[in-house]
């Protein structure tokens, strides 16, 4: 077994998932660590010929997107794109992962089901036999803040405010995100709706139908998963 290296590990899942794009695609560009791996491969591909044009889930990934060369558009008059490609920060067997430690998940999931197909790319300490060891990050609106921490108590978790030294942590729309933790998380699409009733909450990391495939990398090597067709 190969020693520990997750960095090399996210840009083996970031380099089998790029393998599937083609010229003349709209593809997405997810945000976080992981991603940025995919954001440069793309850029790549585009100095040597690739034609693509992208979706950017952040202002981050706009930022490399641009200085790798990659040509951008807002998502806002699409209907459809060809491809998503983004990490996770867990994954089940199922495919349902919870997003959003880069505070991007709102975007990112609009971006997600713009797409016909949509690959997660992971390095192997990402895949959980169940989801809830992370946080579920939750896009609030700053008036719901008390309402949204007082339901998730009722639900049976804590809302917590994402703070830095610099102070409360604001999604590039301008909002507070709650990270919401629980003991477990035994019915994941439940608690999904649960959370989507809540008034002022405007998206939530949990990901439970979007993603269509998996790439993984670990010490043991690549691995390749399709969501079944009945899930």
């Amino acid at each position: 077994m190969e020693p520990a290296d997750p960095e090399r590990w996210k840009r083996a899942a970031a380099a089998a998932a790029i393998a599937e794009v083609q010229d003349g695609m709209i593809l997405g560009l997810g945000t976080g660590s992981t991603a940025a791996h995919a954001v440069r491969l793309v850029g790549d591909r585009v100095a040597q010929g690739l034609r693509i044009t992208a979706v950017a889930t952040s202002r981050a990934t706009a930022t490399a997107a641009r200085a790798a060369g990659i040509p951008l558009i807002a998502p806002d008059g699409l209907a459809e794109i060809d491809l998503c490609i983004d990490g996770v920060d867990e994954i089940d067997p199922g495919l349902r992962a919870i997003k959003g430690g880069g505070g991007a998940m709102l975007l990112e999931k609009i971006v997600a089901t713009l797409a016909r197909r949509n690959i997660a790319i992971a390095d192997v300490a990402k895949r959980v036999e169940r989801l809830g060891a992370r946080a579920v990050p939750i896009e609030v609106l700053q008036a719901a803040q008390g309402l949204v921490t007082a339901t998730l108590t009722r639900l049976g978790g804590t809302g917590t405010l994402r703070a830095s030294s610099a102070g409360m942590v604001l999604t590039d729309s301008g909002h507070p995100i709650l990270d919401a933790t629980f003991p477990a998380i035994p019915d994941p699409l439940r608690l999904a709706r649960a959370l989507s009733e809540i008034p002022g909450v405007l998206g939530h990391g949990l990901f439970l139908t979007e993603i269509d495939a998996l790439y993984c990398a670990g010490p043991d090597g690549l691995t390749h998963q399709e969501r079944p067709a009945d899930a």
